[in-house]
This record gives structure tokens, C-alpha cells and sequence, in this order.
């Protein structure tokens, strides 16, 4: 099985992580919410599987490329 890791595209900070470890998710299901310049903006994995880590909490500050996430494709 593969390693998918979910970047951001855009620097922000958390608002909302919206999985837990070991869910399953679906491809392009967003993962979580990102608030930028006060618009919150999904981001969402590229393919579906099992989420094996996630690397931020919510207040986290990211910048773009920020790994957010890990999914077992």
C-alpha cells in the first residue's frame, strides 16, 4: 500500500480537523478546514483510503506544502 501525504496549498491557520486516525476517506473528501484571509478553505485528500496520521491540530499555523496528513491508499 502507498503513502499518500495531503499538503496545503496556501498558508493559514487550522480550524477544523475533520477525521480522526484510522478513518476512512473517500478521494477529494476534504480532511480538514483551513482559514485564510478570514475564507475557511477545504483541504482534501487525492485518493481515498485509511488515514494513518495527522501532523496538526487545530490554531496550527501551516504554510504552503505544509504535509497536514498521511493516508494508507
Amino acid at each position: 500500500m502507498a503513502i499518500v501525504e495531503v499538503k496545503t496549498e496556501i498558508t493559514g491557520n487550522i480550524w477544523k480537523v475533520l477525521v480522526t486516525v484510522g478513518a476512512t476517506v473517500e478521494e477529494d473528501e476534504p480532511i480538514l478546514i483551513l482559514e485564510s484571509m478570514k475564507m475557511e478553505i477545504p483541504v482534501s485528500t487525492s485518493e481515498g483510503g485509511t488515514v494513518r496520521d495527522i501532523l496538526v491540530v487545530e490554531g496550527d499555523t501551516v504554510t504552503e506544502g505544509t504535509v497536514v496528513a498521511r493516508i494508507e491508499a
